[in-house]
């Protein structure tokens, strides 16, 4: 019988672990060895419930101690602002923010695909920002191309899903089909879908989804009576994505700015003050699930 790396993982990591304990019963050990024993014990319960991967990162693994893994958001969404301010603080150029926001980018997907949340998506370019400055409009562009050539290999062997939400037709050519290459790259992956809302705004995807349902009434493919909520969703650039339960905003800013309108009406909204995207950790995604954690969420009805 083949025996597979991940249980052969598992069973040495157990068997590690065990013996660690045995240390904590037989040669009563100092008070520090009895803390770290009781980490690493956590560790193996998170290995059996949830993630090799958390194994790796016990450090993460003692932050998530508190957590309950059991109520976790199922679609996280994330309006990464402060880029440009970051940049003015150093006295940089605001492509210099855009830059160092990557970081910030990485850890947010390696904490979401560890805790294994299932949607993450991540509001990286707007209908709005055309808007901005040519050299910074072409400095992300850039940027977007030269990223997305050096991140797929790792989202790709990590069972990361790319996935890309928006109006790419009104994307550069090179911005376009390195995307289209990290879909085709990653389609078949299980794991966390990674939306990138690029060239996106609430109101495109709402509008985009009502031509489509019409011209699906008007050649008799759907008949009016069929419409509802659930078939609305169906047509949105986000699906089958559930809605959105936790949308955080870093950079100070309280509005959601036209980003996921309809997906978002029952989101736990979070706004970071303090914080600039580029300054983002995995530890201020786990303080926003625990703060998501402790909200009471009703859905428009009472606990009573």
């Amino acid at each position: 019988m083949k025996i597979s790396p991940k249980f052969k993982e598992f069973f040495i990591n157990g068997l590690l672990l065990f013996c660690l304990s045995r240390v904590y019963l037989y040669l009563k050990p100092s008070v520090l060895i009895k803390y770290l024993v009781y980490k690493l014990l956590f560790v193996f319960r998170l290995l059996i419930t949830s993630s090799f991967s958390y194994f790796c990162n016990p450090f993460l693994a003692i932050v998530l101690e508190d957590i309950d893994l059991n109520n976790l958001p199922q679609h996280v969404a994330v309006i990464m602002d402060g880029n440009g301010r970051w940049a003015k603080n150093r006295g940089a150029m605001r492509i210099f923010g855009h830059q160092n926001g990557i970081k910030a980018v990485r850890e947010t997907v390696e904490s979401c695909a560890e805790l294994k949340i299932g949607y993450l998506t991540l509001y990286t370019f707007s209908t709005e920002n055309w808007g901005r400055p040519k050299i910074e409009v072409d400095g992300i562009m850039n940027l977007l191309v030269k990223t997305i050539g050096d991140e797929v290999p790792t989202l790709h062997k990590n069972n990361v899903r790319l996935k890309c939400i928006g109006d790419m037709n009104a994307l550069p050519d090179s911005a376009r089909k390195n995307m289209e290459k990290g879909i085709e790259t990653t389609k078949n992956n299980t794991g966390l879908v990674l939306n990138i809302a690029l060239s996106y705004s609430g109101k495109w995807d709402i509008l985009q989804a009502s031509k489509q349902i019409t011209k699906d009434v008007m050649s008799g493919k759907l008949q009016e009576s069929e419409i509802s909520e659930e078939l609305f969703d169906k047509y949105l650039s986000t699906f089958p994505a559930p809605d959105v339960d936790l949308l955080i905003r870093t950079g100070g800013d309280h509005r959601i700015s036209n980003y996921l309108l309809w997906q978002s009406a029952y989101a736990e909204l979070l706004f970071l003050d303090d914080i600039l995207w580029p300054d983002f950790r995995k530890t201020d995604l786990i303080n926003a699930i625990k703060v998501f954690q402790k909200r009471d969420r009703r859905f428009g009805k009472t606990n009573d």
